[in-house]
């Protein structure tokens, strides 16, 4: 896979991928850009969410209906020198509907273990985090 990122002028991007999709990029002002798109580690940590999201999505496929909403979490744990590189993400999954623990802690660890090539893609700690209906649920041991 190839991604093209041409320079805009200042600080900005625009990257385009094998998808035709373009994704804009800018540094915030306190890095000279502009702060007119989304900057690159906003993007790594979006990406890290869509893959397991996706994955997520496929493994639960037939369960679908009975989830009202997923939304995903990233939060990332910088270093405080240079590079300031990620050293830790949490993701949590908050998902709301008429679905086992069991089956979203599988679809997780799924996605985690044999799936998500962006979290195997990163250098760091990936732990996971499931809120069910409001309430938070720990993994069962394997």
């Amino acid at each position: 896979m190839q991604i093209k990122a041409t320079w805009q002028g200042g600080r900005a991007f625009e990257a385009v991928g094998p998808s035709g999709y373009k994704m804009a990029m800018d540094a915030t002002e306190n890095y000279g850009g502009e702060g007119s798109a989304a900057t690159p580690t906003e993007m790594l940590l979006a990406a890290l969410a869509g893959c397991i999201g996706i994955d997520v999505t496929m493994i639960l496929r037939h369960e679908l209906d009975h989830i009202e909403a997923i939304d995903i979490t990233v939060d990332g744990t910088r270093r405080e020198e240079l590079p300031s590189s990620f050293t830790a993400y949490t993701i949590t999954f908050t998902v709301n509907g008429d679905i086992t623990p069991k089956k979203v802690w599988r679809a997780i660890q799924l996605g985690k273990q044999k799936y998500c090539a962006v979290s195997a893609s990163l250098k760091g700690d990936v732990t996971f985090k499931l809120i069910l209906n409001g309430k938070e649920i720990t993994a069962e041991k394997e």
